[in-house]
């Protein structure tokens, strides 16, 4: 089960590429595929294994405040065991 991801924003990325060594699974990169408005490359998130954990390292080494970390909130138990 995903527990978490990120969204790399396109019009706020210059393609630093600082986003890239800090994330532990490797699952950023730089394909140079995708401009944005200003004609910057942007960075790519690819995880089709769902290792992301949305542990925030990327998105800390970003100066451009270009990444969004979405956190899978686990349900609450309730009393009785339901969920």
């Amino acid at each position: 089960m995903r527990k978490g991801y990120i969204n790399i924003l396109p019009d706020r990325c210059k393609g630093c590429e600082m986003c890239i060594p800090s994330c532990p699974h490797g699952l950023i990169s730089y394909p140079m595929t995708l401009l944005n408005k200003a004609g910057y490359f942007v960075a790519e998130f690819n995880d089709p294994e769902e290792k992301c954990n949305g542990c925030t390292l990327c998105a800390v080494a970003c100066p451009d405040c270009a990444i969004v970390i979405y956190k899978r909130v686990p349900q609450a138990v309730t009393a009785g065991g339901a969920k």
